[in-house]
């Protein structure tokens, strides 16, 4: 965390509550992407972005920086926001199984490509939902195994070999191909 950013954080906890926009401003973009690839959906990915802010901002006296880095504090209150959605929604089974891709994406792809976003969408709905997870925080999230620990609640080496274990089972079955080349692409593109 950077000296100007825990200065802001500090500023805000002492009621200058204007020094949230710089902060809001630093982590806007990887929050939105972070719930938006969970939804698939753009106004409910923007909704749930300024839910999480909302949050983020009420609680700023609650963030201590001796229990873990704010962007970790930030993303376990965006990834409760998207808990806390999906279990207001009646048609919704499994909160686990929310990471899929939606049928309904905004980026033209060719018959090609959207037969190869199934079959991807198939593999990986084979992973267990926390190993999903953690491979979603570190590749898609670009989250660092300790950010990733920090959310988990989960070791940081616990988190390294399920990541490696579960990398290592996707290319033994010839998926991280696809899964680097097609789906990387389509989220950093939004």
């Amino acid at each position: 965390m950077s000296t100007s950013e825990l200065g802001y954080i500090k500023n805000c906890q002492k009621g200058d509550l204007s020094q949230f926009a710089y902060i809001y401003d630093l982590y806007i973009k990887k929050i939105y992407n972070y719930i938006y690839y969970r939804t698939q959906h753009k106004e409910t990915a923007e909704d749930l972005t300024a839910n999480c802010f909302t949050r983020a901002l009420e609680n700023i006296t609650k963030y201590n920086p001796e229990k873990g880095s704010f962007s970790s504090w930030l993303y376990k209150i965006a990834k409760n926001t998207i808990y806390d959605h999906y279990r207001k929604m009646k048609y919704v089974s499994n909160i686990d199984d929310i990471w899929d891709l939606s049928d309904k994406t905004d980026v033209e792809m060719d018959i090609d490509t959207k037969i190869q976003v199934e079959k991807v969408k198939k593999y990986l709905t084979k992973i267990k939902p926390e190993h999903r997870e953690i491979i979603i925080m570190r590749l898609w999230d670009n989250l660092s195994y300790k950010e990733i620990s920090e959310i988990t609640g989960k070791a940081e080496g616990n988190c390294k070999v399920i990541f490696s274990r579960t990398i290592a089972e996707i290319r033994e079955s010839n998926i991280l191909v696809l899964l680097t080349l097609i789906i990387i692409p389509t989220i950093i593109n939004q």
